[in-house]
């Protein structure tokens, strides 16, 4: 009975990474354009679930800005919404890699 529970869990654990995974390709990556507080745009990882480098609260984290060099809270930005500029200028910096 315990075997077949634990290997139900493993398989849902499995499902859902999967389904993350898939959703992250679709979506282009876990890469995401977010704006601090002051403004400034630029490109984390963002991974459903988890936090290495970065504290979070609800919707919206708290790390570090490689633009203004400072810790902010930032969010995630609609990449709808920002010019080709805006983009290419996020996605021209980047947080701390965390392998």
């Amino acid at each position: 009975m315990i075997g077949l529970i634990l290997g139900i869990v493993i398989l849902a654990i499995v499902v859902i990474a999967l389904l993350l995974v898939g959703r992250a390709q679709s979506d282009g990556g876990f890469e995401r354009i977010v704006r601090c507080r002051a403004g400034h745009l630029f490109t984390t990882t963002l991974v459903p679930g988890a936090s290495l480098k970065a504290v979070r609260l609800w919707k919206v984290r708290f790390e570090r800005c490689p633009v203004g060099g400072h810790w902010t809270i930032v969010a995630p930005v609609d990449v709808s919404t920002l010019t080709p500029d805006e983009i290419a200028a996020a996605r021209s910096h980047h947080d701390i890699r965390v392998p």
